[in-house]
């Protein structure tokens, strides 16, 4: 892909008009075809590696391969699982995710934007394409509307929050859970409060809540508290 950022995102907006129909759609179809020609064969479910590397052929045949992120925009920062670049716009931030918390397959992944979108309807992430980061690992570009004029939540009003949408604490408030979902690493740098009084999640870990979360959680994330 080739252009400046607004040309990029009017592209995926051709592609993406309606969700089921998008980019994240798509790119989840042919992971999730690969995953099971893989269980058909060898009986495993754990092909992460193998669904990366597809997923960089098909991207480039679909035209959503970015040969250089820094097309994008400026390096920011890096967390535990993004490269953060922010926009040359001023408008978005864009997240090179290396699927860390994906453990045995990318499945988690697309379900977490898929569910992140659903329930943070104030800061979606829009999949915009495939790269690799500065350690040249395949990463999944994602796209978040830059939050302005806002400050970070205390941990009251994240508790707040998530009992007014259905969640309640586990494990002393390390994650969230209405059943469904398991989200963790929703502390008051990820979550901010903008001056419109709206909240915005813009980076929080999400798991089914029967797919060992917990577990994958803690074997990743640095910020795990236990045990530190």
């Amino acid at each position: 892909m080739n252009g400046d950022t607004a040309e990029r995102i009017s592209q995926e907006g051709q592609c993406s008009n309606a969700e089921e129909h998008g980019l994240l759609a798509r790119a989840s179809a042919f992971a999730g075809a690969v995953l099971s020609s893989i269980q058909a064969l060898a009986g495993t479910t754990t092909c992460k590696g193998v669904q990366i590397a597809r997923l960089k052929d098909w991207a480039i045949k679909n035209d959503c391969w970015i040969e250089d992120p820094n097309t994008l925009g400026v390096f920011s920062d890096r967390g535990s699982e993004n490269e953060v670049y922010m926009g040359f716009d001023g408008v978005h931030v864009f997240k090179l995710n290396d699927f860390r918390y994906s453990d045995d397959n990318l499945t988690p992944f697309f379900e977490r934007i898929h569910a992140h979108n659903q329930y943070f309807t104030a800061c979606p992430y829009e999949l915009l394409g495939f790269s690799q980061n500065r350690e040249g690992k395949i990463c999944a570009v994602l796209c978040q509307q830059l939050v302005v004029n806002a400050r970070e939540a205390t941990l009251e009003e994240i508790n707040a929050e998530f009992e007014r949408i259905g969640f309640h604490a586990e494990d002393n408030g390390e994650y969230f859970t209405n059943g469904i979902h398991d989200i963790f690493d929703a502390v008051p740098n990820n979550v901010l409060v903008g001056d419109d009084g709206n909240y915005y999640f813009i980076d929080t870990i999400i798991f089914l809540s029967d797919d060992n979360g917990l577990d994958t959680y803690k074997k990743y994330s640095p910020n795990y508290s236990k045990g530190q």
